[in-house]
């Protein structure tokens, strides 16, 4: 249980500080120190997401950093998208997926860092069909592993959307939160979540995660997007490791 609360205090603190939901990073842990079953530590994660993304998110919706508009629609597109790659896990080779999304979250977090100056917002809306686009595309994976997608949506938000990091931090964790759900209710009727491990790691990131956010709000903009763009590429290489190694 010590182990648990430990994991669940580092990963809620990452979430907060990147907009992740933590799958990405609890998954691998649970099963390469604690030996916990596969499906059980690619879902139980899961549930726990989603108070930790709520938690960290309330720090940013004070600060006016949320665009609605945004949420909105890879809510709507996203939802049916997360459904659909949760009933398709089961038939879809998992480590192949792993290893492909992990290289895109590193290839991203070095396009942050490459690219240098954040975007700084303020131009016209993003294109309906680009926030669509990412929500199906993010949605569907996130079904498919098991993952809220925090991981994902935000460097796409920076990237392809161009809002300010902050924004896409914020808007990242209310997405990543409100998709959780569905793939969760699927993962539940699967019989993939130990709810021992659940509650010991919402215990622990709730208010870990808020501390994160509290720090990313405290930081500048490029300060806050370089250390964005190391920890996403460390995180992408390491899953690629830990997918090519077997577990």
């Amino acid at each position: 249980m010590e182990a648990l609360l430990g994991v669940g205090t580092l990963v809620g603190f990452l979430s907060g500080l990147l907009g992740k939901g933590g799958s990405a990073v609890t998954t691998p842990i649970l099963q390469v120190f604690l030996h916990v079953p596969d499906y059980l530590a690619l879902a139980s994660p899961l549930p726990s997401a989603l108070p930790t993304l709520l938690a960290a998110a309330w720090a940013y919706r004070g600060r006016g950093l949320v665009d609605d508009r945004v949420v909105r629609l890879c809510a709507l597109w996203g939802f049916p998208a997360t459904i659909a790659g949760s009933f398709l896990s089961a038939r879809v080779s998992g480590p192949a997926l792993m290893v492909m999304s992990a290289l895109l979250i590193a290839g991203l977090g070095v396009s942050l860092v490459i690219e240098g100056e954040p975007p700084q917002g303020g131009g016209a809306p993003p294109a309906t069909w680009k926030v669509a686009a990412i929500a199906i595309f993010v949605g569907g994976l996130s079904g498919l592993l098991a993952n809220s997608g925090g991981v994902l949506f935000g460097p796409l938000f920076i990237s392809v959307l161009r809002l300010p990091t902050k924004t896409a931090i914020a808007c990242s964790m209310i997405v990543a939160a409100i998709l959780a759900v569905p793939g969760l209710a699927v993962h539940v009727y699967l019989g993939h979540v130990d709810w021992t491990i659940v509650v010991a790691l919402s215990v622990a990131a709730i208010p870990s995660s808020y501390l994160g956010a509290r720090l990313a709000l405290r930081m500048r903009d490029k300060s806050l997007l370089r250390v964005y763009g190391i920890l996403l590429s460390l995180f992408g290489l390491y899953d690629v490791w830990f997918s090519l190694r077997g577990h």
